[in-house]
This record gives structure tokens, sequence and C-alpha cells, in this order.
């Protein structure tokens, strides 16, 4: 059995390690209310140009032809991944799940003889893609708590490229979308081509014509190109604000468990102090019992 004096000092360590993950629950908890606000702010932008290509499109009578990123293959001999994934862990299963996600749909295309290039965005991404051997076209680490463009179009505009050259037949996106505080979903979702239920809209909601150069089919393809990274960058809003939420709850659970080990070392502590008190009275008794 362990000494008092191990006892406390064991208690003392584990008052320490509750201090920190108490601190790292509070700071997530206040870092996912901003990223919140930061993913719920960048949907405008999105819809906004979703709702020019609509007018653009349906004002010009757009055909696949004239938007590249509408190409739909005969058939998928290679395909691009954009898999979005923490820098840091301490936030549960997020990233285990997300990279599950990742490897069950190489293995799947890999056994349909189809090439894979993969992106990466987050160092936790990055270490399990490179002990696949996979192509990696690109990647991108360190975006911190306020995820910059400058940083994702890089990476990102490497598949896209490929895609318009006819390189990659299509392009998936991994990452963990925010459902809510308790539940973060690993998902992969098809980027490209755009599903042709983007450009559709009823002509009655149309009333705007634009005056524009060079031409309609370059601006259009140019604001698809828009669109598209600004998908991405929702994902990886998406991707933070489950990270923060995760982070949350699993420093919220270790807290917990930090208290539960404190209570039962104080009892162990306290039964082996009355023991040893127990034990010098007997000695005590039988001392003066012998004299």
């Amino acid at each position: 059995m362990s000494t008092g004096k191990e006892i406390r000092f064991k208690i003392k360590s584990v008052q320490n390690t509750q201090k920190i993950t108490k601190a790292m629950q509070m700071v997530a908890a206040s870092k996912m209310r901003k990223t919140q606000k930061k993913m719920q702010s960048a949907r405008p932008y999105a819809e906004n140009i979703r709702r020019l290509m609509f007018n653009l499109a349906h004002m010009n009578g757009y055909t696949k032809n004239s938007v590249n990123f509408l190409r739909v293959p005969v058939e998928t001999n290679s395909v691009g991944i954009v898999l979005i994934t923490t820098d840091k862990g301490l936030c549960g299963g997020l990233n285990t799940n997300t990279i599950k996600v990742f490897y069950q749909k190489t293995q799947e295309l890999l056994k349909e003889d189809v090439k894979i290039k993969v992106c990466l965005i987050g160092s936790k991404g990055l270490s399990a893609a490179s002990k696949l051997n996979l192509d990696i076209s690109g990647a991108t680490i360190g975006l911190g708590d306020n995820p910059s463009m400058d940083k994702l179009v890089g990476p990102i505009s490497d598949l896209l490229n490929k895609f318009c050259n006819g390189e990659l037949d299509a392009v998936y996106v991994i990452y963990a979308k925010f459902i809510n505080t308790m539940k973060q979903q690993a998902i992969c979702e098809q980027l490209l081509p755009i599903n042709q239920s983007t450009f559709n809209v009823k002509p009655s909601n149309i009333s705007t014509d634009y005056i524009y150069e060079p031409d309609f089919a370059i601006v259009l393809n140019e604001l698809a190109r828009r669109y598209l990274e600004s998908v991405v960058y929702q994902c990886v809003s998406d991707n933070m604000a489950s990270e923060q939420a995760a982070r949350m709850v699993a420093m919220k659970s270790a807290t917990d468990n930090a208290k539960n080990a404190i209570t039962r070392l104080k009892l162990i502590y306290n039964k082996s102090r009355q023991a040893a008190i127990t034990k010098e009275l007997a000695e005590i008794v039988a001392g003066s019992a012998a004299v």
C-alpha cells in the first residue's frame, strides 16, 4: 500500500492536472462561440456568389460546356481529395473519425484502381496521409484561430486546375461537420463536378442582367472558382467549430475524471491514515499492558 506521503503527492499532481483541463475547457468554450460566429458569417458570401452565378448563368443560357466545373467525366480514373483536420490534439476522437472516413474512401478508390491526389489542411491529416504513401499535391498547416484564404487558395487551386484540365475526374472534401456542441460528424462530400442543381433557379427569380467583360463564360467560370473556394473555407470553419466543441467536451470529461480520482485518493489517504493511527494506538496499549 502507498504511504501517506505518496498519496498526498498523487492528489497534488491530479489537482494540478485538473486546473489545466478546467482552464482548457473554458478557453475552448470561448473559442467555440467565436468559431460558430465565424462559421455563420462565412455563409452569406457563398450564398451571394451562388445567387450571382444563378442570374448570370440563366440570363445568358449557360450549358455544361460553358462551365468547366460542371464537366461530368465518362469514367473515373483519377480523384482529388481535400482532407481537413486540426493542427492540435486533445479534442477527443474528432481527428480519428475524420481520418477513418478518409482511409475508407482511399481504400475504396484504390480497389477500383483510381489514382488519388490529396490536398491536406491541418497537421494531423498531413501526418496520417504521409504514412499511406499517397500523392500529396499540396498542404497547409498552422491556420490558427483565424484561417486566411491566402493559405487555402494555393493548395486548393492546384486540384481545381487539374480538374479543369481533365487530369482529375472528381474532387471530394472530407471534414468534421459541426452539428451541435455534443455532436460532430465526419463526412465526405463531392466538391467537383459541381452539382447541376447549384445552377437551377426559377426564371421568375431572375430580374437583373449584368454588364461584364471580357466574356460571359470566363466570368462564370471565375465565379464558380470563387464559389468552390468559399465552400472549402466554409468546411474549414465548420471543422474549427467542431474542434473547439470536441475539445471543450473532452476537457470537461477530463476535469470530471480528475475530480473523481481526487475523491478516491482522498478516501485511500484517510483509510491509510486511520490504519496508521489504529496501529500506533494498538502498540501503545500493548506496551502499557506489558508494563
